[in-house]
């Protein structure tokens, strides 16, 4: 008899636990918890391009971590429909050399916008890359997505970049005045 109450008694508590769980688990954040955020995953993986005219000069490349993704942003003051070219490859290349420059990561994103990083008028140069090199004062650790940076050049009024990406993820490409952004998501679900 004793045995029946304490299987009893122990099938009383652990039904009592599932309860407690059940409704803590349905229940709305507590105040100052921040709750997931819903995270866009329909962008994509395929090329994106666009703008329809050429732009000044590129002067600063930066980077920012969001919850949903990391972020690179393009500035280009004075551009107003700044051309934009961004992909996956399989290797990156600087054009029009064609000097393999190796990039880190699971993928890589090669990436062109319509600015000069030099000023051929006065001389010199209006962003500071040097080309095969990581991007000057971009750090991406501690980044979710972010592994590499390489500067590519530019030729042509075309500036490119290799973006080193942990894998193949969804991006999207938002062309602002005065810049170009590219977010590329974290994972591809939410």
């Amino acid at each position: 008899m004793r045995g029946i109450r304490a299987a009893m008694a122990a099938l009383i508590l652990t039904g009592a636990m599932l309860g407690t769980a059940a409704s803590t688990a349905g229940a709305a954040p507590a105040e100052g918890s921040r709750a997931a955020a819903a995270c866009p995953t329909g962008w994509g993986s395929g090329a994106k391009g666009g703008g329809a005219t050429g732009a000044d000069h590129l002067t600063d490349i930066r980077t920012g971590r969001h919850e949903c993704y990391d972020r690179i942003v393009f500035d280009v003051p004075g551009g107003d429909q700044i051309d934009f070219h961004v992909q996956y490859v399989d290797r990156f290349y600087a054009d029009p050399s064609d000097q393999y420059i190796p990039v880190a990561g699971g993928a890589i994103l090669d990436i062109r916008i319509g600015a000069w990083s030099y000023d051929l008028d006065a001389g010199v140069p209006t962003y500071p890359g040097k080309v095969g090199k990581p991007l000057p004062g971009v750090n991406i650790s501690g980044y979710s997505t972010f592994r590499d940076t390489r500067f590519g050049g530019t030729f042509e009024g075309q500036t490119q970049v290799g973006l080193g990406v942990r894998a193949r993820l969804p991006f999207r490409v938002i062309q602002l005045d005065d810049r170009v952004v590219v977010d590329v998501a974290h994972s591809w679900t939410s």
